[in-house]
């Protein structure tokens, strides 16, 4: 009589603890992944160029010091950000800027790549204002982000353009709908309203950061 019952106090303290170990596990996995990813950036490139500069292992790969590529990615980013904003390198950049989204091919690339890093953390921010928008029928809504407030070059001159990521994923879809059919969020951060969204709404709304919106 007691073995159905251990057994189900085994299985509740396993769920139990995976819920606790998975999020840190993936977590540490995630950084992990992407410290090594960056870590491995400058030693690839030395290997490529100069095979002889560091050295090469008993395989015949390029010797790595752990942290050493990471520490030199992130010092040339700061710096390139640093220099950037002098006067004389930035009308450098520009021109390069330029010259790139007019090249057939890379024009494509380059500047898709561009755009979707700058719409999270540059001068043109497209992920700042969080909305709730009705996209199929008025009495049900999702939480979305305007990204453009013009569409007239889409003959569309009464909609605004509204992404809707999905849940569990960074990816999402794009609706062009009217303004009446959209409500902006004033009481939470974009930031909250972007985890909330793609945790599926199991995530909590966090009151000190949503005053600071």
């Amino acid at each position: 009589m007691k073995s159905p019952h251990i057994f189900k106090k085994i299985i509740q303290y396993f769920l139990q603890g995976l819920i606790i170990l998975a999020p840190i596990a993936i977590t540490i996995y995630a950084v992990t992944a992407l410290f090594n990813f960056i870590d491995n950036i400058l030693p690839s490139l030395i290997g490529y160029f100069s095979p002889d500069l560091l050295g090469t292992d008993a395989n015949g790969n390029p010797k790595k010091i752990p942290g050493l590529g990471f520490i030199l990615v992130t010092v040339i980013v700061v710096l390139v950000g640093y220099i950037s904003s002098s006067f004389i390198v930035s009308k450098l950049v520009d021109l390069f800027d330029k010259v790139l989204e007019r090249t057939p091919g890379i024009k494509l690339i380059y500047s898709t790549i561009k755009d979707f890093f700058e719409a999270f953390a540059g001068n043109k921010r497209k992920f700042d204002k969080s909305v709730l928008v009705a996209i199929e029928t008025t009495d049900v809504w999702q939480i979305g982000f305007i990204t453009q407030e013009d569409l007239h070059e889409f003959g569309l001159k009464e909609f605004v353009a509204v992404y809707v990521p999905q849940s569990y994923a960074f990816t999402g879809r794009l609706y062009f709908v009217k303004p009446d059919r959209v409500r902006v969020l004033t009481d939470i951060s974009s930031a909250e309203a972007m985890k909330f969204a793609i945790s599926g709404g199991v995530t909590t709304i966090d009151d000190d950061d949503s005053k600071k919106n």
